[in-house]
């Protein structure tokens, strides 16, 4: 798996709702426009279908996605297993993100055109912290309703009990829930891809410019994904 360096500046689409009521009238409207829902398994790009059970993601899974101590890249992996659903079709959605710019999902072959970046609200007892459950939860309840896959960023932390819900209503509706840096961490994962090393390419001995970064990545799973 390749990360480009890339700009992380950008316009987020933002869908925000107190109750999740205006991301759940977003949700219906794409939902017919979601190409791929009834079938079973999401394609992925590049080296990441040798990780995967019939080289994609099964429909109303969970995928956790983390990296090591000390190493970085879990973002890059989860744009890069977002990128293959976006290219067939599929709608996707990203909450709990703080700084993902609209040029890092294209570089990592997102189609923006299928992509919403939800934002959300932050903690009124500790300025500069993300609040805990309450609105996320519900505005996560109406997404998973009407996309194909919603990636979960580390600033979203769900209650243990809001978590099953919604990885329940998440198989009920055939969305993939993509866990980043333990955002779904009450939950178990049919497939856990973690990066253990993370290496820049493209400078030389005092010249040159990054280029990419090679990823390394570890796969476990369960069932299937085993």
């Amino acid at each position: 798996v390749h990360e480009h360096v890339f700009d992380h500046r950008g316009v987020k689409r933002t869908v925000a709702g107190r109750d999740g009521a205006v991301a759940a009238e977003w949700a219906a409207r794409v939902a017919p426009a979601s190409g791929l829902a009834a079938g079973r398994v999401l394609p992925v790009t590049g080296p990441l279908a040798a990780f995967l059970p019939a080289g994609g993601v099964q429909l109303g899974s969970v995928v956790a996605i983390e990296a090591s101590p000390g190493v970085t890249g879990a973002t890059s992996l989860a744009l890069a297993l977002a990128a293959g659903p976006c290219q067939a079709g599929s709608w996707i959605a990203g909450v709990g993100w703080d700084a993902l710019g609209v040029v890092a999902a294209a570089e990592a072959g997102v189609d923006l055109e299928r992509l919403v970046l939800v934002t959300r609200g932050q903690d009124p007892v500790r300025p500069g912290t993300p609040s805990r459950g309450g609105p996320a939860a519900a505005v996560l309840a109406a997404l998973v309703a009407g996309v194909d896959l919603v990636v979960v960023g580390p600033r979203c932390r769900l209650r243990a009990s809001e978590a099953r819900r919604l990885v329940a209503r998440a198989g009920e509706r055939g969305c993939v829930l993509v866990g980043v840096g333990g955002s779904l961490a009450a939950e178990q994962p049919a497939v856990r891809l973690r990066v253990t090393e993370a290496a820049w390419e493209g400078l030389g001995a005092g010249w040159g410019r990054l280029r990419r970064r090679r990823l390394v990545v570890e796969a476990t799973g369960r069932g299937a994904a085993a």
